[in-house]
């Protein structure tokens, strides 16, 4: 299993001899419903978009997940899994393959990967979006991504998973409160799942943010706290902190 951080929540996976492009943000600028006035995050160099991907893959609808100048720049015939509400993003720009997974459904590629929904994220008052568990059928090596810390109770049942794929701080709003729940939420997690590596995602590293909500967000929580947590807990999983735009073969043998 290769991995490639792409920043904020976008990733290369190569699993299964298949090549998955995740929550892709690859050019221009990363805004919400284009107020750049509330956010907006630029890349200090340019992501180049990786060759061959096999799919996309597409826990959540909003920017941030289904980032539009990007999916408009991807070549519309590669099949798309998606969030029911991601779904409907690849639908307008016109995508030939389109798979919308509910919670507990699942999609098999190229009779090599499975893909499994799972409860997500809460956007809004309602909306649940998704998080996914990845297992190579040959293999039986398995992953799990789900990027704001909301890891739902069926995934006992999925258990053990060898990688992890989630935020390991949280991101507090005043008032709101925290927006992204990692710092104990994945400590909670790793009881549960028993991986052998956890990647944080959900992190800016060669960005540059602007607008009201970056000077309000307050973080809290950091990898080497969280392995000593993960050793308090007498839980073996080794945390790695990739760099944007390396590939990293994941020690999981």
């Amino acid at each position: 299993m290769y991995l490639t951080w792409l920043d904020t929540n976008s990733w290369l996976i190569e699993m299964a001899g298949q090549k998955i492009l995740l929550d892709p943000w690859l050019v221009g600028s990363l805004m919400f419903g284009k107020m750049s006035w509330l956010f907006k995050s630029d890349r200090r160099s340019q992501r180049a978009i990786p060759d061959a991907i096999d799919l996309i893959l597409l826990s959540q609808g909003l920017e941030d997940h289904a980032h539009p100048p990007t999916l408009e720049q991807l070549d519309r015939q590669i099949p798309v899994v998606a969030s029911p509400n991601a779904a409907k993003v690849v639908n307008r720009l016109g995508y030939a393959q389109v798979t919308a997974l509910a919670h507990g459904e699942s999609f098999t590629l190229a009779n090599a990967l499975k893909i499994q929904a799972v409860p997500g994220s809460l956007v809004g008052p309602t909306l649940v979006e998704n998080g996914y568990v990845l297992t190579d059928l040959q293999q039986g090596t398995s992953l799990y991504y789900e990027p704001h810390g909301n890891h739902a109770p069926m995934l006992k049942a999925l258990a053990p998973i060898d990688v992890v794929i989630a935020p390991i701080v949280d991101l507090q709003l005043p008032i709101v409160g925290a927006v992204i729940r990692g710092r104990s939420a994945t400590v909670e997690l790793a009881k549960v799942l028993n991986p052998k590596v956890i990647l944080p995602t959900a992190a800016g590293g060669d960005i540059e943010m602007s607008g009201i909500l970056p000077g309000l967000l307050k973080a809290e929580g950091s990898a080497a706290e969280l392995q000593s947590r993960l050793a308090a807990a007498k839980l073996s999983a080794q945390v790695i902190e990739p760099k944007p735009g390396d590939r990293l073969e994941v020690p999981i043998a």
